[in-house]
């Protein structure tokens, strides 16, 4: 799909400032191993012709759109940006070691750029032909001006693509866990009231903003992710994961019961963990904006 980092990309999970940058590496790691030929299949689907000769990766996180930018236009030079010195070490330690399994060349090793997109300057990022942005315009305090900035960034003619998330992935049946019914569900629905407060731009008419800033939005689609059961051990651990944090972020909000019930799904020992469960699927959508500098 960062936190801490406000500007990251995606991946499914929304970015909790609160949250250190570890804990965060490690749920962008999970969506970009689980969701891999999600992420593919968006890539594959962006009207860039012959490709870019260079691509930038806005918010960019551990890595999870710009591996997949790398392996879908393996001979273009990629920009990586990011606010989270912790995102960006990760995503250079994911570059090394596929570097190392495909024998990958100086092509295949973005440029790595550490820098605040909220502020009203940027450092140079070159004239991209591409620019990608997954989960994370909706993190910037001012999306009209960044939309401004991307349009002047961009070569004439060139592809902004803008991934957002429909919300936080579903892991769990309607019905579970037994204890309490429904628990998911009203996690989900805290964490919707805390995000409109935090975040007021999530779930923003992206169309209409990338318009005003002056682009031509050519197409538009919606991924839906719809992931087993059974799951793999990478969901488990990603439900686990993501469960944690609206632990972390929807106690104030829950019964006594459910969390007790949360409880019991997070302890990884216990007899109702969640990595025990054989009814976990992984549901979410994403939906694309393909704009053009005409």
């Amino acid at each position: 799909m960062n936190h801490p980092s406000p500007h990251t990309a995606h991946h499914v999970h929304e970015h909790e400032h609160e949250h250190d940058a570890g804990d965060h590496s490690e749920i962008l790691d999970l969506d970009s191993e689980v969701l891999a030929e999600h992420i593919a299949s968006i890539t594959a689907w962006l009207p860039v012709g012959a490709g870019p000769r260079h691509i930038v990766d806005l918010g960019c996180g551990t890595g999870a759109g710009t591996l997949a930018l790398l392996d879908r236009f393996p001979g273009a030079e990629l920009t990586a940006v990011d606010s989270s010195a912790a995102h960006l070490h990760r995503l250079q330690e994911k570059v090394g070691e596929k570097a190392r399994r495909k024998a990958a060349g100086a092509a295949g090793r973005p440029r790595i750029v550490q820098a605040d997109l909220d502020a009203k300057v940027w450092p140079d990022l070159g004239t991209p032909e591409l620019v990608w942005a997954s989960a994370s315009m909706h993190h910037m305090s001012d999306p009209d001006r960044t939309l401004r900035q991307v349009h002047d960034l961009l070569a004439p003619g060139g592809l902004f693509a803008v991934v957002e998330l429909a919300g936080l992935p579903r892991f769990l049946p309607a019905d579970a866990p037994e204890e309490a019914p429904g628990l998911e569900e009203r996690c989900h629905a805290a964490l919707d009231r805390r995000h409109a407060e935090q975040l007021p731009h999530r779930g923003a008419d992206w169309g209409t903003k990338l318009t005003e800033a002056g682009f031509t939005v050519e197409g538009e689609r919606t991924i839906t992710v719809d992931i087993g059961p059974p799951h793999t051990e990478a969901v488990g651990r990603y439900a686990l994961s993501g469960l944690r944090r609206m632990r972390g972020n929807a106690a104030s909000a829950l019964t006594a019961e459910d969390l007790t019930a949360l409880d019991q799904l997070l302890d990884t020992d216990g007899p109702h963990s969640i990595l025990r469960r054989g009814d976990l699927s992984v549901r979410t959508e994403r939906t694309v904006w393909a704009a053009r500098r005409t």
